[in-house]
C-alpha cells in the first residue's frame, strides 16, 4: 500500500465489501436458490452465484433467472422478474450475515489504518438495506467514517461518482485516496476518479483473473497490504 503513496499511507482508502472485506457468497447463495425454488426452478448453487454477483442485487437476480453472465435486457419479462426480485429480498434478508465471514486478516488491517488516522469508507453496489446489517453482523461497522450502497446514488460503480463523493466527503484528493476492490468495475471505477487501485485476488470477478484489469497491484491476502 504504502509503495504507491510514496512511503506513507493514504489519506483514506475505500473499500468494496463483497469478495474484498467479506465472503458473502454463501448467503447470496441461500436467497438465490430460495427464490430459485420459490418459482419451481433449479437451483444454482455456490460455484455460480459466486461468478454472478458483484454488480448489484437486480443484476443478480437477472442472472440467475436466466443462468447467463450478461442477459439481454428484455430476457425475462418485468412481471417475472419484478416477482423474482421481492423473493430474492424477502430471503436474502433472511440469510444476510447469516454465513458471511471477514477474509482473513481484514479486521487487522482495518485496526490498524484507523490507529494511523486513515479515513476509511466502503462503496459498495450492495443495496444499503443489506450493506449496514452485514457491516453490524461482522462487528466492523465502526472503522467506516463514510458507507455507500449501489442505491445511494442514482448511480454505482463502475461510474465514479460513489468514489468521487466520499472523496469530497472525507476532503481527500484523488492521489491521496487508494480503493481496494475485487473486480474490474472497481478498477475501472477508481481509473476514472483519478486514484490508485488494489484488487485482492481472491475476491468476485465473474470467472475473470483480476489481474487482467490492470489494478496498480494486486494481494493475495489483506497482510500483504500492511
Amino acid at each position: 500500500m504504502r509503495s504507491l503513496f510514496n512511503g506513507e499511507l493514504p489519506a483514506c482508502v475505500m473499500f468494496d465489501l463483497d469478495g474484498t472485506l467479506v465472503d458473502s457468497a454463501l448467503d447470496l447463495t441461500a436467497a438465490v436458490d430460495n427464490m430459485l425454488q420459490a418459482l419451481g426452478r433449479k437451483t444454482a448453487g455456490e460455484d455460480k452465484v459466486r461468478q454472478w454477483v458483484g454488480n448489484g442485487a437486480p443484476v443478480l437476480v437477472m442472472r440467475a433467472l436466466t443462468g447467463e453472465m450478461y442477459p439481454a435486457d428484455d430476457a425475462i419479462e418485468p412481471e417475472l422478474f419484478q416477482a423474482a426480485f421481492e423473493v430474492f429480498l424477502s430471503a436474502y434478508t433472511q440469510s444476510n450475515g447469516r454465513y458471511s465471514k471477514l477474509y482473513p486478516g481484514v479486521e487487522e488491517v482495518l485496526l490498524h489504518l484507523q490507529h494511523a488516522g486513515v479515513l476509511m469508507a466502503v462503496v459498495t453496489n450492495k443495496p444499503m438495506a443489506f450493506t449496514t446489517p452485514l457491516l453490524q453482523a461482522l462487528k466492523i461497522d465502526h472503522y467506516f467514517d463514510q458507507v455507500l450502497g449501489g442505491d445511494s446514488l442514482p448511480v454505482k460503480k463502475p461510474d465514479p461518482l460513489p468514489l468521487r463523493v466520499v472523496m469530497e466527503t472525507l476532503g481527500c484528493q484523488p492521489e491521496q485516496a487508494l480503493m481496494l476492490g475485487d473486480s474490474r468495475n472497481d478498477v475501472l471505477a477508481a481509473r476514472a476518479a483519478g486514484c490508485p487501485v488494489i484488487c485482492v485476488s481472491y475476491g468476485y470477478n465473474h470467472g475473470e483473473p483480476v489481474e487482467n484489469c490492470s489494478p496498480d497491484r494486486v494481494v493475495d491476502s489483506f497482510a500483504e497490504l500492511l
